[in-house]
């Protein structure tokens, strides 16, 4: 029982730590964009808006947000995606599924990976530092 325990919350402290991560990644990603009006943060995963909350405001209303970062489709209320508001995916899939995206953060091999769509960021005029351009794809894979 003991060993349960152990290894149940050794798995909330990994699964902790890789939000921990992936907001991090996530910060660093916006800050070097030119994003820089008020935002307010909704996503559909609550962890991830659970440790936003510590840098950004955040809702628990994706209709109040102006900044969606988004999971899993099928968690977002349509109403969400047809409005005017910036959209970040964290599964490469969604790129396509969600043409507003202007971006993805995802793993692949256990690495992080960062597509930044160029048509899409200039399409919302959206600028990125030096630093991102790197990431930037002119299309989806």
């Amino acid at each position: 029982m003991k060993t349960l325990l152990l290894i149940a919350l050794l798995s909330l402290s990994l699964l902790g730590d890789e939000y921990t991560a992936k907001v991090k990644i996530l910060d660093s990603i916006f800050s070097q964009t030119s994003i820089k009006q008020d935002l307010t943060f909704w996503s559909d995963n609550k962890m991830i808006l659970s440790q936003l909350q510590n840098n950004h405001n955040v809702t628990n209303d994706c209709n109040k947000a102006t900044f969606l970062i988004i999971e899993n489709k099928r968690h977002v209320p349509k109403r969400c995606l047809e409005k005017q508001v910036y959209i970040f995916v964290l599964d490469y899939k969604l790129l396509s599924k969600i043409p507003q995206s202007f971006g993805a953060l995802f793993w692949k091999k256990a690495r992080a990976n960062i597509v930044i769509l160029k048509p899409r960021i200039k399409s919302q005029n959206i600028t990125i530092s030096d630093n991102l351009k790197s990431y930037l794809e002119d299309q989806i894979w």
